[in-house]
């Protein structure tokens, strides 16, 4: 019975597909991407859709954990690229179960890329007030208590990250957030906007992020600190224009997309 409804869903999105190309009418493709591809992206679409016409697409930047809970939840989702694989394997069903163990199954199999990989970035504002040079001397500063560092939520990958780091460097985040040295953000965009605007001594963000808002990197965090931080994309099975969705990811690994990404500072993989 369940083959029987995917096989009549399919004929339905099918004819209702032919049916908007002899209207005349464009194909909206709906991409659920990591905020901190919001510049990157957004050029992308400005030269996607110059080669194609009947395509429109929509983006929602936010958290990857954010947009996870919205796809989960049904939201219409073509394309999904998160800023970290964690999100994507809780939609992945043929990941093992410990990675989703709700065993959801939102992920269009054989669609799955490892797409771009990017840098934890040490920040600080214009002029570096506090004269912070490393992430080691970042840590020192920490447990003096005498600096104020911005950071992502822990359900959002950049903080995730950053928890990783402060492990790296035996710090207890529960204890310097009771001391007062952090400040949190929801998401990459908002910790970027704290150190840009100068209401922190320093932040923990992606390098992208740094490159597009102009801020200066003191320092990157190794693999050894807190692993790869790989961006996975795919298309979603619950996607209405698979074919149109698979194009747009395709395009997303070519030479032009490449240009685009390494230019604020990302890695391509396509793996």
């Amino acid at each position: 019975m369940k083959i029987l409804l995917r096989i009549f869903s399919a004929l339905i999105t099918m004819l209702l597909c032919a049916e908007s190309a002899l209207a005349g009418e464009k194909t909206e493709l709906t991409v659920f991407a990591a905020a901190s591809m919001t510049e990157t992206m957004t050029q992308l679409k400005t030269l996607y859709e110059s080669e194609h016409p009947d395509i429109e697409i929509v983006y929602n930047f936010d958290s990857s954990g954010t947009l996870k809970t919205q796809i989960e939840n049904g939201a219409d989702c073509d394309v999904f690229i998160s800023a970290a694989p964690k999100q994507m394997n809780q939609l992945d069903i043929s990941v093992d179960p410990a990675a989703n163990p709700d065993r959801l199954d939102f992920v269009l199999q054989g669609t799955r890329i490892n797409l771009l990989e990017n840098k934890v970035a040490l920040v600080v504002p214009e002029g570096n007030p506090k004269g912070i040079e490393s992430y080691d001397q970042l840590a020192d500063s920490l447990k003096k208590g005498s600096v104020l560092l911005a950071v992502g939520n822990s359900d959002v990958p950049v903080g995730q990250y950053t928890q990783k780091i402060l492990a790296f460097y035996g710090l207890e985040e529960s204890e310097l957030a009771a001391a007062g040295v952090f400040t949190y953000g929801s998401n990459v965009k908002e910790v970027t906007t704290q150190v840009s605007e100068a209401v922190v001594d320093c932040g923990i963000i992606y390098a992208t992020d740094a490159f597009s808002a102009g801020l200066t990197v003191v320092d990157t965090a190794t693999a050894e600190m807190c692993g790869q931080v790989i961006y996975p994309a795919a298309v979603l099975n619950t996607s209405r224009h698979a074919e149109a969705a698979k194009e747009f990811l395709a395009f997303l690994t070519t030479n032009t997309a490449d240009q685009v990404f390494e230019a604020v500072g990302f890695s391509p993989l396509h793996e």
